[in-house]
């Protein structure tokens, strides 16, 4: 069979599944884990006020949003999220330090995980990427990635990472002093 051949039969059949799928009543339908499943969040829900401004970390749907202090603004972005349970602090923090290029050294648990990781400098192989939002709680940043394979992923070590493009847009919005949730 031609390699021509083989696409088309492959193409056609995948159109038959789609559109068969198409047909499923909704609740028949695969779910399906992906940035288009973000469910919108309301502040309120978690905070008395705007404050500053205000970020809810979704580890669920592994999404950030942001609200302006004003209200005016509110932003959804895909993160990655931490890999395991215990490595995921949920709560209440706030920023208390931003930093542009920041540089990255392993937590003590780290070290005693992989022994030979060593502090990155700014660059591209630093795992805070571009930007850092320092919480109140130690070690845990809201940061940018340079891997965006991370992003949309259980991926971390406690962090919240977003594309460098996003961090630096959210740095811009986001004062010391934002309030943060994880959820």
């Amino acid at each position: 069979m031609s390699a021509s051949m083989f696409n088309r039969r492959h193409l056609l059949g995948a159109a038959g599944a789609a559109f068969g799928m198409a047909a499923l009543p909704a609740a028949a339908q695969p779910l399906r884990h992906n940035m288009s499943s973000f469910v919108r969040q309301d502040w309120r829900d978690h905070f008395e006020t705007l404050g500053v401004a205000t970020i809810v970390c979704d580890t669920t749907s592994r999404a950030l949003h942001f609200w302006s202090g004003n209200g005016a603004e509110y932003r959804i972005y895909p993160t990655s999220v931490p890999k395991t349970d215990e490595l995921t602090k949920r709560g209440y923090t706030r920023i208390v330090r931003k930093k542009v290029g920041p540089s990255w050294t392993p937590t003590p648990s780290q070290l005693q995980r992989f022994p030979d990781w060593k502090p990155v400098p700014p660059g591209p192989d630093n795992p805070l990427g571009t930007h850092a939002m320092y919480l109140s709680w130690p070690a845990y940043i809201i940061h940018g990635t340079h891997d965006t394979r991370k992003i949309g992923r259980a991926s971390s070590d406690g962090c919240i990472g977003l594309y460098n493009e996003k961090i630096a847009e959210l740095f811009a919005l986001a004062p010391v002093g934002t309030q943060v949730r994880v959820i």
